[in-house]
């Protein structure tokens, strides 16, 4: 019993230092992947988020939901389809995506929160014209030629209006954001969770980006589990997405990372999402988890 307790001490008196550094500063959190469906992930989420809070650290999340989309478009009988990993998005589909996103997903996560006992607020993009979007277009390749098609209400960020959330930081909410775009019209665009995670660190100066995923990390080669990479400078990522080395789904999260830090978060993180508490042991331990992708 006296060992169980000197090693919870030591836990803690471990996790001080980086207590003291992260209190007061910003960091967001990409919320999406398995830690979103399965309910045990997600309550140690939701754990590792109020923690956090408590310790004078300022979260701001910002959530994905393909997945639900996708489940709810089969439910009303409408097929989903992707061009270049996008998903063509029509009005009806804008819709119910807004829909899930804001009004079902972006709800749960405020409500288990608020029932961790910190105060936290439901966010579109669309409110205070928090994240002002434009249309973003696929690009698709026949042979040696690309082209660019129009596959609708999908963006890209234009312009994030920091107001609202640094007001709602500096009252001790935490933001949770959908990642529902407006555009000049007031239309709304459905955009890429981590893209807008990264445009909101970047523009709130954020100390982290934490990018929660369902690998492990960064590999030169995912087939040897001896690649891992647990520190990479942004050269480095240019490179490995332009020369192959990081394909599919890797590549819009490394790239998400290097425009946080473009625009002004000082480190990025791609962390493994299916590990318990993978947040705490990241921002709490010597060891950390994931890669960090670096200035």
């Amino acid at each position: 019993m006296m060992f169980a307790a000197n090693d919870k001490a030591a836990i803690l008196v471990e996790a001080l230092p980086y207590i003291q550094e992260f209190y007061g500063k910003t960091v967001v959190v990409k919320y999406g992947g398995n830690a979103m469906i399965n309910e045990e992930l997600k309550d140690k989420v939701m754990q590792d988020v109020a923690l956090m809070k408590y310790v004078g650290i300022h979260p701001v999340i910002v959530h994905g939901g393909g997945p639900e989309i996708t489940g709810f478009l089969g439910k009303v009988g409408k097929e989903t389809e992707f061009i270049s990993g996008l998903r063509v998005t029509d009005e009806e589909t804008v819709e119910i995506a807004e829909m899930v996103l804001d009004g079902k997903i972006n709800s749960d996560i405020v409500t288990l929160l608020n029932r961790r006992g910190v105060s936290a607020v439901g966010l579109s993009g669309k409110d205070a014209n928090l994240i002002r979007a434009q249309k973003k277009l696929a690009t698709v390749y026949e042979g040696e030629a690309r082209k660019k098609v129009d596959i609708g209400y999908v963006g890209q960020v234009e312009r994030i209006d920091t107001r609202l959330l640094r007001d709602l930081i500096a009252h001790d909410y935490i933001p949770v954001i959908a990642p529902i775009g407006v555009g000049g019209d007031g239309e709304s665009y459905n955009i890429n969770a981590d893209y807008v995670a990264a445009e909101i660190a970047g523009a709130l100066g954020a100390e982290k980006l934490l990018l929660l995923t369902d690998v492990e990390g960064i590999y030169k080669n995912y087939e040897d589990k001896t690649s891992f990479i647990s520190t990479l400078s942004a050269a480095e990522a240019r490179r490995y997405i332009e020369d192959g080395t990081l394909t599919g789904g890797m590549i819009p999260k490394v790239e998400a990372c290097l425009r946080a830090l473009e625009a002004g978060a000082a480190k990025t993180h791609i962390i493994d999402g299916r590990l318990g508490h993978s947040i705490i042991l990241e921002l709490f331990t010597s060891s950390g988890i994931g890669t960090q992708v670096e200035k």
